[in-house]
């Protein structure tokens, strides 16, 4: 099983990728199942730690407080995750539910609740007594609501980048890590890059360069913030009560602490994200830091004893991550501004994971036929650059 898109002609372009994370994977390994030729370049190896492709695990839901327009690509996007899971022979995605508790009439609650509404998805709210009796793994503050998205659960990240390159490599695609592109040059007909000391000729580029977009010059323009993203693992007192058979993915929403919350999947500790205490901006993700401050981890802690009464309330284990965000927080996909032949895909400001297969799906149609069925036009990326 491939890649569900029709082939191109024998005549098919050479595309090149810039950027292997997971959006880079995907449309690697759509462009090369249609037989295009493909070149990816990353400037680390396949499946790093520093970009929003890592941390062990990520959220798939269809509930979606961005927005109802996004459902039909979260549809096509579950279909091909368990597509890749079959190409590639690994479990990717656990469908174990998903929870959005917080206060009924706090704004990020309201407009999961209205999507569910508006586009007819299953969901079922259960008030504070209801969701303690059912996942006493939370707790619940008197007036709290819990929305349950049965068509949600866990990702594994690494294991999805790597099984994405893997096919695309299988499908005949060079996978070139460690080898920057240090120069790009555009053609009458396509591209010359300039990268690992050779020049590559190349008809259609397309650049996923996560939050390294404003440092790649034909990227240069979008307005991409690097924010660090920092993940904290608490061990739980029942393993078997945190595990993903008993503990949806959830994000909770609350005065005192906002955070995602991951089932625990490594056989010691729940992962969790913390919201309430920012997500700064660094200047790049090649100077990432590598841990946080006691301060912020006394903080997470605090969230964890009065929320999560499961979990040890200090963390066992710290990651750090980099994720790119727009001025509105929505992704950038489409031809790239000023320049023929080029694609880009950037800026999903932490929740494109998720919906990565169906963007390597948009970037091999624009790619290779200059269009796509899937309704992109609140992504355009002419919506920063018009009037420039």
């Amino acid at each position: 099983m491939t890649a569900s898109a029709p082939p191109v002609p024998a005549s098919a372009p050479r595309v090149a990728i810039i950027g292997t994370g997971v959006i880079g994977a995907m449309a690697a390994w759509q462009l090369a199942a249609r037989g295009a030729e493909v070149l990816a370049f990353d400037r680390y190896g396949r499946g790093h730690d520093r970009g929003a492709s890592a941390g062990e695990s990520r959220i798939f839901r269809t509930a979606y407080k961005e927005g109802g327009s996004y459902v039909p690509l979260l549809r096509r996007a579950g279909e091909l995750w368990r597509e890749l899971e079959a190409v590639s022979g690994r479990q990717l995605l656990t469908m174990c539910g998903g929870l959005t508790i917080g206060a009924p009439d706090e704004p990020d609650v309201l407009a999961v609740r209205r999507c569910a509404e508006e586009t007819g998805l299953p969901h079922d709210i259960l008030d504070s007594a209801s969701a303690a009796w059912r996942f006493p793994q939370h707790r619940l503050d008197p007036g709290e609501i819990a929305l349950l998205d049965p068509n949600a659960g866990v990702l594994r990240p690494e294991p999805s980048v790597q099984g994405a390159l893997d096919a695309a490599e299988e499908a005949g695609a060079r996978i070139l890590s460690y080898t920057p592109v240090e120069g790009f040059e555009e053609t009458p007909g396509g591209w010359r890059l300039r990268a690992g000391g050779e020049t590559h000729t190349v008809d259609h580029v397309v650049l996923t360069p996560g939050p390294w977009a404003t440092a790649l010059g034909p990227s240069a323009a979008i307005p991409v913030e690097p924010r660090l993203i920092t993940a904290c693992w608490f061990a739980a007192r029942d393993v078997a009560a945190h595990r993903p058979e008993r503990l949806p993915i959830a994000i909770r929403r609350h005065p005192e602490a906002g955070f995602s919350c991951f089932p625990l999947l490594d056989g010691v500790a729940v992962k969790i994200v913390p919201h309430h205490l920012g997500w700064p901006v660094i200047d790049s993700p090649d100077g990432l830091p590598r841990s946080a401050a006691p301060e912020f981890a006394q903080a997470a802690s605090a969230a964890v004893a009065r929320l999560l009464p499961g979990l040890v309330p200090q963390p066992v284990r710290i990651g750090t991550y980099a994720e790119g965000f727009t001025p509105d927080e929505h992704a950038v996909v489409g031809p790239l501004p000023g320049a023929a032949n080029a694609t880009v895909l950037t800026g999903f400001s932490g929740h494109g994971f998720k919906l990565a297969p169906v963007f390597g799906e948009i970037a091999a149609d624009l790619a290779l036929r200059g269009k796509t069925e899937h309704d992109i036009g609140e992504l355009n990326p002419q919506r920063f650059t018009q009037g420039a």
